[in-house]
């Protein structure tokens, strides 16, 4: 097995847990088929540039961790803190898309 597949499989098990698991959302089975795409891509890149092919992978895995995918479903860190500390995750705001400025404002 090549050395990018843990980390990418990592990603993919780390944003199904935290939408399912943590999130109660439903299961997103585009999901785990992007992860086996994504495992197979990362393994043939080993083979042209193996030093950058894992570094991209250790970068994606913690970027998974630090970020928001979805508005509205935290982060992994954002929802394992919460769970940490027993209350439910935050939700995002109803304007977290766009701007938070109004269109129009009167002065």
């Amino acid at each position: 097995m090549a050395q990018t597949t843990g980390p990418i499989l990592a990603v993919g098990a780390v944003t199904v847990a935290n939408r399912t698991i943590f999130n109660n959302k439903a299961m997103d089975w585009r999901i785990p088929v992007a992860t086996g795409i994504a495992a197979m891509a990362f393994s043939a890149a080993e083979r042209m540039w193996a030093p950058g092919a894992r570094m991209l992978a250790w970068t994606a895995l913690l970027a998974v961790c630090l970020t928001r995918v979805q508005p509205d479903v935290p982060s992994p860190v954002e929802s394992a803190l919460a769970w940490w500390d027993g209350t439910p995750p935050a939700k995002a705001a109803p304007n977290s898309g766009g701007t938070s400025l109004p269109l129009s404002k009167n002065v």
